[in-house]
């Protein structure tokens, strides 16, 4: 089987490679245990956003696949990401050390043996507090609220019938996933749309407690900006849902974007 790591990245100098060697010397270790009898020939791709301090360079030394993106924003980054990567499961990670990428390899397993779709992180169960500042964390509450009460009937499949971190930007997917979904935004709100795409489809999802830490550099996020943005998003979402029980599905992100994407 082949898989990708998607990671997008923007100006991660500080930190791009230690997230690489952490997950290659994790995906060596379950070749050589779990999946020893079929190891994962894995791909790394970064998509860079036109990095000013070296990150692209230092991504291609630990042996990444680098694609300059140079189109702004963070769904746009995964948009270009998911249409380039060959693998037939997909993970994600951000550049910034903040998620656990050493347990990708044994996630993959799990969305194997229990026959799931997609897998996200949920950051909030075992937080650094030195990860998330106070605004952060009220916005992240408010809209998680959000999307219980605007989507609560769309999530009843979703173990738990809700999502503990819409904003959680860790997943482990099956490529078919893309097939499936219609992804639209280009910047923060991807996140939230994916997992809400995923639910609306009838997929098989599971939320997982992950371990997020502090980031390596200063944020890149404005709290208030970002998540007023975010929220705007989930309420015109909810919208298009409704409408589109009227007019039919729109179309899939392989047979769209995906297939028009470049980096």
């Amino acid at each position: 089987m082949r898989a990708s790591l998607v990671i997008p990245t923007l100006n991660e100098a500080a930190s791009i490679a230690h997230v690489i060697r952490l997950f290659r010397t994790a995906a060596a270790e379950a070749n050589a245990t779990v999946f020893q009898g079929d190891p994962i020939e894995w791909e790394v791709l970064v998509v860079d956003g036109a990095s000013a301090d070296g990150t692209a360079a230092i991504a291609e030394r630990e042996g990444a696949r680098v694609i300059i993106e140079r189109r702004r924003g963070y769904g746009r980054a995964y948009k270009t990401g998911f249409a380039a990567a060959w693998g037939d499961v997909i993970a994600t990670a951000d550049g910034d050390a903040t998620y656990p990428v050493e347990t990708v390899p044994r996630l993959v397993r799990r969305l194997q043996e229990e026959g799931l779709d997609f897998l996200t992180g949920n950051r909030m169960a075992y937080i650094d507090r030195t990860a998330m500042t106070t605004e952060h964390r009220i916005g992240n509450r408010v809209l998680n609220t959000f999307v219980a009460l605007a989507y609560h009937r769309y999530l009843r499949d979703v173990p738990g019938r809700r999502l503990a971190d819409s904003q959680s930007g860790f997943w482990v997917f099956r490529r078919g996933v893309l097939e499936r979904v219609h992804l639209t935004q280009d910047g923060m709100a991807f996140s939230e749309e994916l997992k809400i795409e995923v639910a609306l489809r009838g997929l098989r999802m599971l939320e997982i407690p992950i371990r997020y830490g502090e980031r390596w550099g200063p944020p890149k996020l404005s709290s208030w900006r970002d998540g007023l943005g975010n929220l705007l998003f989930l309420i015109q979402k909810r919208f298009d849902v409704a409408r589109e029980a009227r007019t039919g599905a729109p179309t899939s992100f392989a047979s769209d974007a995906g297939g028009r994407t470049s980096g």
